[in-house]
């Protein structure tokens, strides 16, 4: 019976990331940076890092705790945009295809987030691939 219980309890955990990720990243909702400041902001040098290492065009970050989301997008730049502005460079980025990958990954950032893991996704364009 205790198994059951806690099973529950993360379903219940998994339910509501999810609903915060899509709150926030499909519907435009809101993103604290108090909590890219807490959870995010300690992970650049690892991002940029791993950006060049894997000669991606960009890489990003997300994260959700207390009902909130917080977001880091880095640039091959080294340009670094959080949270909305994350959000919309990312938008920009991906053009009409930016819903469907979402909608895609959201189900991969519960499961990571819910297993106490930061998503870090890096991204390359079918063009660049090959490089």
């Amino acid at each position: 019976m205790l198994g059951l219980k806690k099973n529950r309890l993360n379903m219940s955990a998994k339910n509501i990331i999810k609903r915060q990720l899509e709150k926030a990243l499909l519907n435009d909702g809101e993103m604290h940076y108090s909590l890219y400041e807490y959870e995010l902001e300690e992970l650049l040098e690892h991002l940029k890092s791993s950006l060049k290492k894997d000669k991606d065009e960009l890489i990003f970050a997300v994260t959700e705790n207390n009902n909130h989301v917080a977001m880091v997008l880095i640039e091959c730049s080294g340009r670094v945009y959080i949270n909305e502005s994350a959000r919309d460079k990312l938008k920009k980025f991906w053009k009409k295809a930016y819903l469907i990958n979402i909608k895609k990954l959201i189900p991969v950032f519960v499961k990571q987030l819910n297993d106490s893991q930061i998503p870090i996704n890096g991204v390359k364009t079918a063009g660049k691939l090959y490089a």
